[in-house]
């Protein structure tokens, strides 16, 4: 394929702006999927599928030859935080903002869209997916299980993530696990209310939470063997209704369990369970428990992140090999634990506002780059 005619720059920033507008949360991204349609079909594809895993929408643009079937993915979502900016492109949603970059990330995929438009690969296929859902980590999933997905087979699957705080336009890399596997944890304990002057009279969960909170902290510490990561952050807690003659017969507690394997996920998910178990016991409280918002861990294939290395190296941009996992998490694990693929980073400055900030918004001189990322990714594989 020719490397990036067709491209228009101007008409991917202005469809950046406007998707930014637009911003929907995860699930709900009803809008921008038909914004992205309308896009995609002025490029012409050789296939286009919507409402994949909710309202995900994948373009296909396929060579005259067999060859390597190539899927890029970015992302439909937002996030309920809202704006502070006061731009012309701000949010018309209040209490939700592209501050995670997904905005921009599709307007990369547009653009190689833009260039698959003008010029087919000559050998295999292409595939652009718009993924619903990344942040509550259901939209990969739900792409994998939906049938439509059933009727496409990729042999590699890349994305890509804009960084804060790395040099703009720099390329970070790293093999095997690249992001996190991460889960919600909600916990809840269920007493007996009782006039706050007879707490005796109920079964208050004060002492249970308090506990709970304490030993969900420490939880790595003491369950994680050394050789190993691992974090567990209390998020939110809530006690009680605010009423002075009450005390409270109900509890609750949720916390984000993070590591860098499934299995010491899967450890770590066993002795929450066993400490809320506990506690509950304890204080004779009914416990529910629920899991949300699982993430796996994103491993990145060796033979990707050298296609990556190259991609980067022909467009002459610096490359960081970065030594330890990304410690936050991202559902393009599920991707990668089906297909060979790899994520890399692409840095959008030292001092950019960090990524979920209220003040974030992506870079649009990024936008260029992560498209030759891409197209050169794709000429790689052309040229083997």
């Amino acid at each position: 394929m020719h490397k990036y005619s067709g491209l228009d720059i101007q008409k991917l920033v202005d469809l950046r702006h406007e998707l930014h507008s637009l911003a929907e949360v995860s699930g709900e991204e009803e809008k921008t999927a038909g914004k992205i349609t309308e896009f995609l079909k002025s490029t012409n594809p050789d296939k286009l599928f919507t409402g994949l895993g909710g309202h995900g929408v994948l373009a296909r643009y396929s060579g005259k030859e067999k060859g390597p079937a190539i899927l890029v993915r970015c992302e439909l979502d937002a996030l309920p935080i809202p704006e502070e900016n006061d731009f012309d492109y701000r949010s018309k949603n209040k209490q939700t903002g592209h501050k995670c970059g997904h905005d921009g990330h599709m307007a990369i995929v547009c653009g190689l869209a833009q260039v698959l438009g003008e010029n087919r690969p000559e050998r295999g296929e292409v595939m652009l997916l718009f993924q619903p859902a990344e942040e509550t980590g259901q939209g990969a999933q739900r792409v994998l299980e939906d049938e439509q997905f059933g009727k496409i087979e990729p042999d590699w699957v890349f994305a890509l993530h804009n960084l804060p705080g790395y040099e703009k336009h720099q390329i970070i890399v790293r093999e095997q696990t690249f992001a996190a596997a991460s889960v919600g944890l909600i916990i809840r304990l269920k007493g007996q209310t009782s006039h706050a002057a007879h707490p005796d009279e109920g079964k208050s969960p004060a002492l249970a939470m308090s506990h709970l909170i304490q030993d969900l902290s420490a939880l790595p510490q003491f369950q994680v063997p050394l050789n190993k990561a691992a974090k567990a952050t209390v998020i939110h807690a809530r006690l009680g209704e605010q009423a002075f003659g009450t005390s409270p017969g109900y509890a609750e507690v949720m916390a984000t369990l993070r590591t860098y394997d499934d299995e010491t996920l899967v450890n770590l998910k066993e002795k929450a369970i066993e400490l809320a178990k506990g506690h509950s016991q304890t204080y004779s409280l009914e416990l529910e428990t629920e899991w949300v918002e699982s993430f796996s861990t994103t491993v990145n294939d060796a033979g990707a992140v050298e296609i990556v290395k190259k991609s980067a190296k022909e467009r002459g941009l610096s490359v960081l090999e970065k030594q330890e996992p990304f410690s936050w998490s991202e559902d393009f694990g599920h991707l990668t634990s089906v297909f060979r693929g790899a994520m890399f980073g692409l840095g959008a400055g030292v001092n950019q506002s960090a990524l979920h900030a209220s003040d974030y918004d992506f870079p649009d001189d990024l936008i260029e780059t992560g498209v030759r990322m891409f197209s050169e990714i794709i000429n790689q594989f052309q040229r083997q």
